[in-house]
């Protein structure tokens, strides 16, 4: 599983240096969607410039108007861009075009589709297929990882997948041995803690220790 860390609600320099912390224990670097909206697409460009070995995830979280976003994304050096999947589907393909001209990826937020929906999303087979549990709905609900609703129907039904909402060291392992994602987005669980270079440290290595074993329920 990769390391997909989610930087929000934070400047672009506070963003920058935390990530610095952090690098060696992470590997995509998500600029989040409140970023994006406050500073647009300079803070995908500085992220990009600060870190350019690093896949840098545009959380933009297109619902329409998809050329013209994805094309800012692409073009101010993101590696993958995301788009809602309650979106029109005319949406999502012009995404995955957009996305093909710049030999980019995309990521398929599935916040809040539908079962229907996500039957019609099964065709595109080059996304990242990504559940998630809302930030509205951890922080007034009171919801966690243990929220999400993914099976692990979710990982044949869907090639290459990826989480996000509220994991931590404790529910990696169920996490692991329900879904398996090929990726775990991690953001306050690394980036509010204390000491954020020894947090990402320990979902490293127990990502490493999880990939090494034979994870049961």
């Amino acid at each position: 599983m990769k390391i997909q860390l989610a930087l929000d609600r934070l400047e672009i320099q506070e963003a920058i240096q935390l990530t610095k912390l952090v690098e060696h224990s992470i590997d995509w670097i998500e600029v989040g969607t409140s970023l994006i909206k406050e500073f647009g697409m300079t803070s995908i460009k500085e992220l990009k410039n600060a870190f350019p070995n690093k896949k840098i995830i545009a959380d933009i979280k297109t619902i329409d108007n998809a050329r013209y976003e994805f094309e800012m994304c692409f073009n101010a050096g993101a590696d993958v861009a995301t788009v809602m999947g309650v979106s029109p589907l005319v949406t999502i393909d012009t995404c995955f075009e957009v996305a093909s001209q710049h030999n980019k990826q995309v990521m398929i937020d599935l916040l809040n589709t539908s079962e229907e929906q996500k039957s019609y999303l099964m065709k595109y087979k080059d996304a990242i297929f990504c559940d998630h549990v809302s930030k509205d709905e951890q922080e007034e609900n009171g919801k966690s990882q243990s929220g999400i609703r993914q099976t692990e129907m979710f990982k044949k039904h869907f090639l290459k997948t990826a989480v996000a909402g509220g994991i931590t060291t404790n529910t990696l392992k169920s996490l692991k041995a329900r879904l398996n994602p090929d990726v775990v987005i991690i953001g306050s669980a690394i980036t509010k803690a204390g000491n954020p270079k020894e947090a990402a440290e320990k979902f490293k290595n127990l990502i490493v220790k999880l990939e090494g074993e034979t994870v049961y329920e």
